[in-house]
């Protein structure tokens, strides 16, 4: 049996919370080793096996563990008991086209797969309830995150003063170039260009390409929306993991290309 290697955070005694790495799996090549995304072309036996290491290693049955079809939207879903008594078929349309995942179930891994986007993972102190969020850039734009608290106190009366979020391993500031249109959709977006976007010179520019290009920093971008939420800025964990910095721990797909693995990040109420 393998044996994946999680990066674990600390959020509460009867929460689990952690972010995959590249190690301790069976998967090869650019998927190599761990990796249970089914989407993004790697072997179907390899991701079973490390789906049912994964299960072992948090004690928990394979079909507790949810790994939603991300699709760069801002939709969500709740996954409640009954969840668990639906057809295999049903379950897995449920979680089509999700970027966020919500519970208060216990003994359920709710995660979301990335491999440079930020996740984003949330847990209320006072209900025990957690959410997991997938926030590319274009999630981000749709302030996913904000949307997702503001479910969270719907769904569970959560408050965000008694929220403790997570930013994973996710692309710097430094590595994430984009184009001029990225650009305009985060300012038209209302967020603060002048903290989270900054030019950089181009070290060889093609002919008739600008000398200087955008880069926007997507951790800071959610930072912010969890900030204006009310979560505490004390609450807030992030390690200042670049994953294109870090190919040999974790994925990335603008290093790696879109065909490699991808980093589950999942959290577990007890």
């Amino acid at each position: 049996m393998n044996n994946p290697e999680l990066h674990h955070y600390k959020l509460a005694d009867n929460v689990i919370a952690f972010s995959s790495t590249r190690h301790g799996g069976v998967s090869e090549g650019n998927y190599a080793t761990f990796n249970i995304n089914r989407y993004c072309g790697d072997a179907p036996e390899n991701i079973e096996a490390n789906r049912k290491a994964l299960a072992n290693c948090l004690g928990l049955d394979i079909s507790r563990i949810i790994v939603p079809h991300q699709i760069h939207s801002d939709n969500s879903r709740i996954i409640a008991k009954e969840y668990f008594n639906l057809p295999d078929n049903i379950r897995q349309k449920i979680i089509e086209g999700v970027d966020a995942v919500m519970t208060n179930e216990s003994n359920v891994c709710i995660g979301v797969s990335t491999a440079d986007c930020i996740p984003i993972l949330l847990y209320d102190t006072e209900y025990h309830a957690a959410a997991a969020i997938h926030a590319g850039w274009r999630g981000t734009v749709k302030h996913i995150v904000m949307k997702t608290i503001k479910e969270m106190g719907v769904i569970f009366n959560s408050v965000p003063q008694n929220l403790k979020a997570v930013i994973g391993p996710g692309i710097s500031l430094d590595n994430f170039e984009v184009g001029d249109e990225v650009y305009e959709k985060f300012a038209n977006a209302q967020f603060d260009m002048q903290r989270i976007a900054k030019r950089y010179s181009i070290m060889q520019p093609k002919e008739g390409e600008a000398p200087l290009k955008w880069h926007i920093d997507l951790k800071l971008s959610n930072r912010l929306d969890i900030e204006t939420m009310g979560v505490l800025p004390e609450n807030i964990i992030d390690e200042g993991v670049c994953t294109y910095d870090v190919t040999t721990d974790y994925f990335s797909a603008r290093r790696l290309g879109i065909d490699s693995g991808r980093i589950y990040n999942g959290i577990v109420l007890r």
